[in-house]
């Protein structure tokens, strides 16, 4: 009875949403508390809802000529200094590592808060002429910024994991489309995999990213009136260029300056997916994304398991173009079974 009396969700939606929303991310099994505060363990459903978005993201990023690289986690402190306005926007959040082991280091170790100034330095080493423009990379990475107070798993967390591109490009013009391709398939992702309506628009002044021009969004409106930001696209302009170097020469023999941009979707997407579709029954999941689209829960009497099990296999067979789970377990009766796996959001139970 212990077991079932922990399944449901005991916080209402409505009335307690930041309870009920900690405890639909715990007893689904999406994700648990570290013991250190601000980061959080990932469990391997919320893996796999994270994996997802990294399979169709990464799907069109390659279809439209990105390519994946791997740049370290720690920066050098001389590297951020290049550029001033980083320094003036995440300094703060900044986590530096001093110490390798023992040994006080000669220079202070940035854990990646982004990572344009360790993309931008080789950028420009690869670039030297138009032909090699555009340039488009992306990571699948994770970042630390030392700001959340309160953990809010996938909302507010120290450590999160995400996506971030970074291109060069020979003008405004093809750097500015770029920006908004990227927008594009963000806008894509929300509405056509995580069934989610979302608004884009541009960030005003004082909340732009440090370094870009210009800073566009997609929102997505919660349940409790707020917004959530989906992710963003920047067009930095020449900033980057400027400061390490991202040049190219032309097809007329002349020095010019690239331009450039920056990108970015975290699995803050993974909160907005709980907070807009879940219940008071537990956490719901659109069938473009739920780890088991179907689960087969067979229920039987004693004399009766083989023939039952035989016809649910059949039924699993049939539907093998799906995602099926086949729940056979002995020790749990059907009830139980039904309970859990609308709790884990699995959108079709038979």
């Amino acid at each position: 009875m212990r077991g079932e009396q922990e399944l449901g969700i005991s916080n209402s939606k409505n009335e307690n949403p930041g309870e009920w929303y900690a405890e639909v991310v715990k007893k689904a099994e999406i994700a648990d508390y570290s013991p250190v505060g601000g980061f959080i363990i990932v469990r391997p459903r919320g893996i796999s809802l994270w994996e997802s978005i990294r399979f169709h993201l990464d799907s069109w990023f390659r279809e439209t000529g990105v390519e994946n690289a791997y740049f370290p986690v720690l920066i050098p402190e001389k590297y951020l200094e290049r550029e001033k306005e980083i320094i003036a926007g995440f300094d703060p959040e900044v986590a530096w590592v001093t110490h390798g082991g023992e040994e006080e280091l000669g220079e202070r170790l940035a854990v990646r808060p982004t990572s344009e100034s360790i993309i931008a330095p080789f950028m420009a080493r690869w670039v030297r002429s138009h032909r090699d423009l555009p340039l488009r990379l992306n990571q699948w990475c994770s970042v630390v910024r030392w700001e959340a107070t309160e953990t809010k798993p996938f909302f507010r967390t120290k450590e999160f994991l995400w996506q971030e591109g970074h291109t060069a490009h020979k003008n405004r013009d093809d750097a500015w489309a770029e920006t908004i391709q990227r927008l594009d398939q963000y806008e894509r992702l929300y509405r056509e995999i995580l069934a989610i309506p979302v608004l884009k628009g541009r960030k005003p002044e004082h909340d732009k990213f440090p370094g870009a021009e210009t800073t566009s969004t997609v929102e997505a409106l919660m349940p409790d009136g707020k917004s959530v930001q989906g992710g963003t696209s920047h067009y930095l302009g020449t900033t980057f260029s400027k400061a390490f170097e991202i040049g190219y020469v032309d097809e007329n023999e002349e020095n010019q300056l690239a331009h450039t941009t920056s990108w970015g979707l975290s699995w803050r997407a993974i909160g907005a997916l709980i907070m807009t579709h879940s219940d008071d029954q537990g956490l719901v999941l659109p069938p473009a994304i739920a780890p088991e689209q179907i689960v087969i829960v067979p229920i039987w009497k004693s004399d009766k398991r083989e023939e039952v099990m035989g016809y649910a296999r059949e039924i699993q067979k049939a539907l093998s173009e799906f995602r099926v789970e086949l729940d056979d377990r002995d020790e749990k009766n059907p009830g139980f079974k039904f309970n859990e796996w609308e709790l884990k959001g699995v959108p079709i139970r038979i």
